[in-house]
């Protein structure tokens, strides 16, 4: 008899289940389209590459969303139970609620246990897979990734440089300057030109630049002497309008999918990301230190070398400045004013070089302890998901989404605000990753107990009770109409 109701427990929650899980993975790949967008979109890319790119991509998700329709799912399924009074039923029967809840407790901790060999051995795997594939397609079209005002060399043989950028899809330029890097024996040549824009070429293995307003200013000095460049001056045509063509077919033929980035901690699974801590840390210690003496050998030589020889030798009496006067004390002034200065910089450099170092070890940290956190979450969620859904009697999409969202959103915005602190140095990165689950598992245990006492806890005429004493002495009585 249990193993039949086991089963249908079981059927009950996996059918909110799947629609639940493919609507919030569908949420969150429209959430990474929208990220992404700009950087695949207009690349001349197939929609099988874009869509190999999304699942890519999607898979990282997979660790949020799987602990978030745990919850929905065990809110709806216990709200079912209790809306259509099977709850009851069970309680009268005489099967409690921890009984109820075992099944479904035991497939939560099936699915946390295959998230953290999924978040182990699957998803570094992708990371780098859609790392590398983006890498790959921001090369696929220079004409969209020049920065305006830099010096770019994506172009083979040529250095460009654009003012300004700016039109619907950056097609339109201003300030254009371009150098072809020609050997010993080719002739120089550069072209600046007031503005220009990208068309498209019928071949789309080149691209197509029209200039307006500008000059070519070539040298035709390839192979000759000295003598010959000194009497011949340079060339300079001066045109309205000039159509050019760049050879891109190296950078468009490179292979989409190679991969070029393989350092990333990201692509790394449990064990391999302890010997990255391990190995960050020990050079951690090592710039630290570095960073005393450092310091201090721009402050005081002679504190420094007695600092490391540990020498006991009095040091010499410091010159007092109201007895000297004249050049040598403005000398004076002056170099102790750039040692000050000198230390400062020092300074800020080494506590920029200092932060860099405490955000990266926390993030590698961090993101090796959510390997097993997400995992345990999910049976946290469980607990919460399952008691409010038992307290609150309401299934479908209403009532408990709203609450499953408002859970998640408060987790997420904890996952947030906590690793923003640790990338600053404010706590330890392991602390950091724990901490929303040391927060959470408290309020699951206690909604827990709430449920298996029959706790009214949504009951909205027993809070009216609780603060009638405080309401009743600032309402007045009202006769009845039959006195008035």
């Amino acid at each position: 008899m249990l193993k039949i109701l086991d089963r249908y427990i079981i059927k009950t929650f996996f059918g909110p289940f799947f629609f639940i899980f493919s609507v919030l993975f569908f949420i969150f790949i429209v959430n990474i389209i929208w990220v992404q967008l700009g950087q695949f979109m207009g690349k001349g890319l197939s929609y099988w590459q874009i869509l190999k790119l999304l699942f890519y991509l999607g898979i990282s998700v997979v660790s949020l969303v799987l602990p978030l329709t745990i919850l929905l799912a065990s809110i709806m399924s216990f709200g079912e139970f209790g809306e259509r009074y099977e709850l009851a039923a069970m309680k009268a029967a005489g099967i409690s609620l921890t009984r109820v809840m075992a099944p479904l407790m035991g497939v939560a901790t099936v699915l946390a246990v295959m998230l953290f060999f999924f978040s182990n051995n699957i998803i570094p795997d992708f990371q780098k897979k859609a790392k590398n594939m983006l890498f790959n397609i921001a090369q696929t079209k220079p004409a969209l990734n020049f920065t305006p005002g830099q010096f770019i060399d994506q172009l083979p043989g040529y250095t460009v440089k654009f003012d300004k950028i700016y039109g619907e899809n950056g097609e339109n330029i201003e300030g254009v300057f371009i150098h072809r890097k020609a050997s010993t024996y080719e002739n120089q040549q550069s072209v600046v030109a007031e503005k220009g824009k990208f068309v498209p070429a019928a071949n789309n293995h080149f691209l197509k630049l029209e200039l307006y307003n500008g000059y070519i200013f070539e040298d035709d000095f390839a192979g000759k002497s000295e003598n010959v460049r000194l009497k011949q001056p340079d060339q300079a045509i001066k045109f309205d309008t000039l159509v050019s063509h760049f050879d891109i077919s190296e950078i468009i033929n490179k292979g989409i999918e190679k991969e070029q980035i393989t350092d990333d901690y990201r692509f790394q699974t449990y064990g391999q990301l302890n010997e990255t801590v391990a190995k960050n840390k020990k050079e951690n210690l090592a710039f630290f230190s570095n960073i005393s003496s450092d310091v201090l050998s721009q402050t005081n030589s002679v504190i420094s070398y007695m600092d490391k020889t540990k020498s006991k030798a009095v040091a010499k009496q410091q010159i007092k400045l109201d007895t000297i006067k004249g050049e040598k004390k403005l000398e004076i002034l002056y170099n102790s004013y750039t040692r000050l200065e000198n230390l400062k910089s020092t300074a800020a450099g080494k506590r920029n070089e200092f932060s860099s170092n405490i955000k990266y070890f926390s993030k590698v940290v961090i993101y090796q302890q959510r390997i097993v956190s997400y995992s345990i979450t999910c049976i946290i969620f469980f607990l919460i998901g399952a008691s409010l859904g038992s307290i609150i009697r309401k299934g479908g999409m209403g009532l408990p989404v709203i609450i499953a969202i408002i859970i998640f959103i408060i987790f997420y915005v904890m996952n947030l605000g906590i690793e923003n602190i640790a990338w600053g140095g404010g706590m330890s990165p392991y602390l950091a990753a724990w901490l929303p689950n040391l927060i959470l598992l408290p309020f699951g245990i206690w909604m827990t107990y709430k449920a298996l006492t029959d706790s009214q806890l949504f009951d909205a005429e027993k809070y009216k009770a609780l603060f009638k004493p405080i309401t009743k002495r600032f309402t007045k009585n009202k006769e009845h109409k039959r006195y008035q």
